[in-house]
């Protein structure tokens, strides 16, 4: 079979068997060997019937979620392409044939770009048009390099090996922007079409929540991105740290009329601290990420690890430690210069503050560096587990197979008409 098309549903009797009638008249005008296959998510309104009337095959899927209902109905489809969308009547099944053609073509995913296509009056409420996927969709692109225009869109075809290969794991409405973040990363071939999207043809609301479902968009983008959670905020901090630091350190610094002084020297040390961490806490996500099959091999950080290696970590940070206890001791000769009497603050944190400032990052260094050390502890690789169903599914259909041809050849063997199997 060529071409299988996904569509999860809960409780969707108002227009599952129009969306399955129209894919189904697409199969046969277009000439391609494909099937409709209806992921229910646990329907109580008779969905199921109605789907199977019109011609799918319905998947019962447990887990409660869109994405949990697409990734039951993705396994469970014979389709070497696979097209994904809702039956609730807004996209128009008849046109995949461009995404066909690009599929054959080789490319892995094909996403289809409303903004392009065409938003029918009253197809997407103007938050979710004119923010909410704008700003997604950029966010998307800004930290991942993705060039897709629409991150969202529902309609989207893909070679079902590839996507299979990508171990995608959100249940939720975050499965559509899992989906395009993983292929970018795996550097899938991925391309897009206009696609059209139409107001749903359902009297009740949508399943999807605006706040919530958005927020679990960008939460996920921001942890499948390291660089832009941690990395790039962890360097802005220390950056005005360091340099605000080493001004006050030797004294004052006047802009115009505002003065900064040693409470501005204790603000930018918390800022290197912050920053610091945050730094050392993109590198310990990122091999975790790693480590786990979440985010692909990074060639920077796998000679970075080569070079930080756990003893060195301890060098340094011990290095750090002298620096920051030969700072303390300095700061008690001063305060015994003073005969240990009242010391006039604007002399003794310039000595403190950076002192404090290497104990604490000597401390984040040794517990980092110890830290990705039992990261990276190499665990022996089991091989990977067949999915139960598709493995029970295989062995019947080997044994049918044997069977009946067991027995057409005993039939002609001795002549006589063959029984049907059970």
């Amino acid at each position: 079979m060529e071409l299988s098309v996904v569509m999860p549903c809960l409780n969707e009797a108002e227009t599952v068997a129009t969306c399955v009638r129209k894919t189904v008249r697409f199969f046969e005008e277009a000439g391609i060997d494909g099937e409709v296959v209806i992921a229910d998510n646990g329907s109580t309104d008779g969905s199921q019937k109605l789907a199977r009337e019109a011609g799918a095959r319905v998947v019962p899927v447990a887990d409660k979620g869109y994405g949990n209902a697409l990734m039951g109905g993705i396994r469970a489809a014979r389709g070497k392409y696979v097209a994904m969308g809702d039956a609730d009547d807004s996209y128009d099944f008849s046109t995949l044939g461009p995404f066909l053609e690009d599929l054959r073509d080789g490319a892995d995913l094909v996403m289809g770009n409303r903004f392009e296509g065409g938003i029918a009056p009253g197809a997407m409420p103007p938050l979710h048009r004119y923010l909410g996927n704008p700003v997604l969709s950029f966010v998307g692109r800004l930290f991942f390099g993705s060039k897709i225009g629409d991150f969202h869109c529902g309609l989207r075809a893909f070679n079902k090996a590839s996507i299979l290969r990508l171990g995608l794991q959100t249940g939720g409405m975050e499965f559509a922007s899992e989906m395009v973040v993983k292929a970018t990363l795996a550097k899938y071939d991925i391309r897009e079409r206009p696609t059209t999207l139409s107001p749903d043809g359902r009297t009740r609301a949508p399943h999807l929540n605006t706040w919530r479902d958005g927020w679990r968009h960008l939460r996920f983008l921001m942890l499948y991105s390291p660089r832009w959670l941690f990395l790039i905020p962890g360097l802005l901090f220390m950056t005005i740290g360091l340099v605000a630091g080493v001004a006050l350190s030797f004294g004052p610094v006047r802009v115009g009329n505002v003065a900064f002084d040693v409470d501005t020297l204790v603000g930018a040390g918390a800022a290197m601290v912050i920053g610091f961490q945050a730094v050392l806490f993109a590198l310990l996500t990122k091999i975790y990420a790693m480590q786990e099959g979440f985010l692909p091999d990074d060639a920077r950080v796998q000679r970075l690890l080569r070079f930080w290696s756990l003893e060195r970590g301890l060098v340094i940070g011990g290095l750090l430690a002298v620096a920051g206890l030969g700072g303390l001791a300095a700061s008690l000769l001063h305060w015994r210069v003073n005969n240990f009497g009242e010391l006039d603050p604007r002399q003794s944190l310039r000595i403190v503050v950076p002192a404090a400032i290497a104990l604490v990052m000597s401390l984040q260094v040794l517990f980092a560096s110890l830290f990705a050390s039992i990261l990276g502890i190499r665990r022996r690789q089991l091989p990977p587990l067949i999915d139960a169903a598709d493995e029970a599914a295989g062995v019947v259909d080997e044994a049918a197979e044997r069977v009946a041809a067991e027995k057409a050849d005993v039939a002609a063997a001795d002549d006589t008409p063959a029984r049907p199997v059970n």
